[in-house]
C-alpha cells in the first residue's frame, strides 16, 4: 500500500462510516438521546508537513446527510471532528426497506464520502483561524455573515486548487455502512393492533434535567451549538427558496417556449390551408378551359365556312378525307326532290 503523502490528514474511520438506524432512542443508548442516526470522523494532522491542510467533505448523496463542518482547517498536530447527519425522512425509508427486504436491503448501499486535503499558507490558515476566533468569542453577535466569509473563503481556495492543479490534493473514499440498532426490528402486525402507538406531540420540549448542574462552560457551548444549528436552518431554508425561485423561472420560460411552438404551428397551418384553397381554385379553372376552347374551335369553324359559302370555295372541302364523303351525302339529300 503506497506512503500517504504529506498533506494527507489522518482519517479515523479509514474505510467505512456506519450509520446506526433506531426506532427508538431509548432502547440504544449508543445513540444520541434525539434519537437521530449520526456518525463522527475524526481528521489528524500527521505532523510529516509543517504547513497547515485545508479539507473538504463530500458525499454522493448531499440531501441525505448534514456534514459539519464540511470544510476547515487543521493545524500542525490538531485534530478535527465532524459529524455527518442522517436525515430523519431517509431513515425512515431506509427502515422501510429493513421491513420489507431485512438487513440485505441495507447492505449494498452506494453511498460514498469523498475526503480531501491539501496545504494552505501560513497567512491564509492565520486569517482563517482569527476570524474563526471571532465567532466562537462572540455569544451574542449575529456571527452569519462571518461565517458565510469563511465559507466563501475555503470555496474558492478549493476552487482554485482545481482549475489551477498546481496544488497536490489528496483524495480519500469511504464507504457508507446502515444498520439497524439492536431491538430494533419491526413489531409484527398483532402487536400493532392490539397496542396502538400513542399519539406523538408535534412540540419537543427541551431537556432541562441538566441544566442546573451544567457550567457556565457547558451552557456556554450548548448556546453555541443552538446558534450553529439555527445558522444551518437559516441557510437551508434560503437554499431550498433560490432553487424553488430557478424552477419557477424555468417554468414560465418553457411555458413561453410552448405558447410560441404553438403559435408557430398555428400559422403554419393557415399558411397550408390558403395554398390548398388556391390549388383548388387552379383545379377548377383547370376544368372549365376545355369547354371554353371547344365553343371558340366551333365558332372558329363556323365562321371559315360561312367565309368560304361567300367566296365560292366550299367546293374544296369536298376533297378532304371523310369531311368529303359526309358532304356530299349531304347535299344529295338536299337535291333528292323525290
Amino acid at each position: 500500500m503506497d506512503e500517504p503523502p504529506p498533506h494527507a490528514l489522518e482519517i479515523s474511520p479509514e474505510d467505512a462510516l456506519q450509520f446506526t438506524l433506531s426506532r427508538n432512542s431509548s432502547t440504544n443508548s449508543e445513540l444520541k438521546s434525539d434519537g437521530a442516526s449520526r456518525c463522527t470522523m475524526t481528521l489528524q494532522h500527521t505532523n510529516k508537513s509543517n504547513s497547515h491542510l485545508a479539507f473538504k467533505v463530500k458525499t454522493t448523496q448531499p440531501r441525505r446527510y448534514l456534514v459539519r463542518p464540511n470544510q476547515g482547517i487543521v493545524s500542525p498536530g490538531k485534530s478535527e471532528t465532524v459529524t455527518i447527519l442522517l436525515v430523519e425522512k431517509d431513515k425512515q425509508v431506509l427502515l422501510q426497506s429493513y421491513d420489507r427486504l431485512g438487513q440485505t436491503a441495507l447492505d449494498h448501499s452506494k453511498d460514498k464520502f469523498l475526503v480531501q486535503s491539501c496545504e494552505v499558507s501560513d497567512a491564509f490558515a492565520q486569517d482563517y483561524a482569527a476570524e474563526k476566533g471571532k465567532i466562537d468569542d462572540s455569544a451574542t453577535a449575529d456571527t452569519s455573515k462571518a461565517g458565510k466569509g469563511l465559507s466563501e473563503a475555503l470555496t474558492g481556495m478549493w476552487n482554485a486548487a482545481g482549475s489551477s492543479g498546481s496544488i497536490d490534493v489528496y483524495n480519500k473514499k469511504l464507504q457508507v455502512r446502515h444498520v439497524v440498532a439492536a431491538g430494533g426490528a419491526a413489531p409484527d402486525e398483532e402487536s400493532r393492533t392490539l397496542k396502538p402507538q400513542p399519539r406523538r406531540s408535534t412540540t419537543s420540549m427541551p431537556d432541562t434535567s441538566n441544566l442546573d448542574t451544567m457550567t457556565t462552560e457547558q451552557m456556554y457551548s450548548e448556546i453555541s451549538s443552538l446558534r450553529r444549528k439555527y445558522d444551518e436552518l437559516v441557510s437551508f431554508s434560503v437554499n431550498l427558496t433560490a432553487e424553488r425561485d430557478i424552477l419557477n423561472n424555468t417554468l414560465e420560460q418553457t411555458k413561453r417556449e410552448l405558447n410560441r411552438e404553438m403559435g408557430a404551428r398555428a400559422q403554419l397551418e393557415n399558411m397550408k390551408g390558403a395554398s390548398s384553397g388556391k390549388q383548388k381554385v387552379g383545379m377548377k379553372g383547370e376544368k372549365s378551359f376545355p369547354l371554353l376552347t371547344s365553343v371558340f374551335i366551333a365558332m372558329l369553324f363556323f365562321l371559315v365556312g360561312m367565309k368560304a359559302s361567300t367566296l365560292d370555295s366550299f367546293s374544296m372541302l369536298f376533297e378532304v378525307p371523310v369531311l368529303g364523303d359526309f358532304l356530299r351525302k349531304d347535299e344529295s339529300e338536299m337535291f333528292n326532290t323525290d
